[in-house]
């Protein structure tokens, strides 16, 4: 069976940059500025306040895991009032020790280990969309214990440790989206996949995105009518259902122009006639035409583009040669 989510993850390639420990004691307040990548963080110890920008207070306590999928600016802090200290996390330097605030002295009220990672810039966005602006989880056993191996590899040299990582935060990453599905969830990928007619459709054009869907063949997979299949995909997923799957595609399409692939095949792949057709179509969802995005990903590689051993799920893969073919 197709996993959207899984497809979705292997497009992003999450990497981690960096962990860190943080801690407060006494009377202190900081304000970061917005950072725009992702970021998270697991309470070891204790209990402090969060007021990340355009969102209610939380207070975050031991066994907490939070994440910001593209981290506004955000003030954290102690219990007691105090001043707040300014800090601009692109400007300073990441620090390779343990930071603490407030008094320097005696046992922290607070122990947290947070950091941050980036994603493949060409579909960075797919996780913003997936996610609401801020997930928080209380008794996160399984996510601490993650967050807590990730700090362990990033402090070692080992061997292989840049492809531990990456897959360390993959797997935080999906435990993370395990916990919003159903109901529950945002507008998005993963309320979709929790309404069981949705997924039907939802696998389907994952399974086969070079297909010519209509909203007529999906509602009929999902066995619902047209106008309630519209409406109940659009209400759960944020989008028209035609609008989904020219996301999709074109996300697939952007990983497939980084490869060394003609543009009449990447077209081919992801559903269209020609290249013509196609060029004009990522043309009008990215904001300029493929071959220049291919170049400009080929300069951000500081190389040409390169055939890559994983551009989507081993299932994608094996879809996308099928559908060359």
């Amino acid at each position: 069976m197709v996993d959207p989510v899984s497809e979705v993850m292997a497009l992003l390639r999450p990497r981690a940059v960096f962990s860190k420990v943080i801690s407060g004691a006494g009377r202190w307040a900081v304000r970061y500025s917005e950072f725009g990548q992702a970021s998270f963080c697991s309470v070891l110890d204790g209990s402090c306040r969060l007021a990340v920008d355009g969102q209610e207070p939380l207070m975050l306590a031991k066994g907490d895991f939070l994440l910001l999928p593209k981290t506004p600016g955000f003030t954290m802090s102690g219990l007691e009032p105090a001043p707040v200290k300014h800090i601009d996390p692109k400007v300073s330097l990441a620090p390779t020790h343990e930071v603490r605030h407030g008094s320097p002295d005696g046992d922290a009220d607070v122990r947290l280990l947070g950091g941050s990672f980036i994603f493949d810039d060409r579909n960075s966005d797919l996780l913003v969309a997936l996610l609401p602006a801020i997930v928080h989880v209380r008794g996160a056993r399984k996510l601490s214990t993650l967050v807590q191996l990730v700090r362990d590899e990033a402090g070692a040299e080992r061997p292989g440790r840049d492809l531990v990582l990456e897959r360390l935060v993959e797997v935080m990453l999906i435990e993370a989206l395990r916990t919003l599905q159903g109901e529950a969830a945002p507008a998005g990928l993963l309320r979709g996949l929790g309404d069981a007619r949705l997924a039907i459709a939802i696998r389907e054009i994952h399974a086969d995105p070079a297909r010519t869907w209509t909203v007529n063949e999906l509602a009929k997979k999902a066995a619902l009518s047209r106008s309630v299949f519209f409406d109940r995909f659009t209400g759960a997923v944020g989008v028209p259902p035609m609008e989904y799957l020219l996301g999709w595609r074109m996300a697939l399409a952007k990983d497939l122009l980084r490869q060394q692939i003609s543009l009449a095949e990447v077209a081919e792949r992801v559903g269209y006639s020609s290249a013509s057709t196609f060029s004009t179509a990522f043309s009008r969802y990215v904001g300029r035409p493929p071959g220049r995005f291919a170049r400009e990903s080929a300069v951000r590689n500081g190389s040409s583009p390169q055939m890559t051993s994983r551009p989507y799920s081993a299932a994608a893969r094996g879809r996308a040669t099928a559908v060359g073919n």
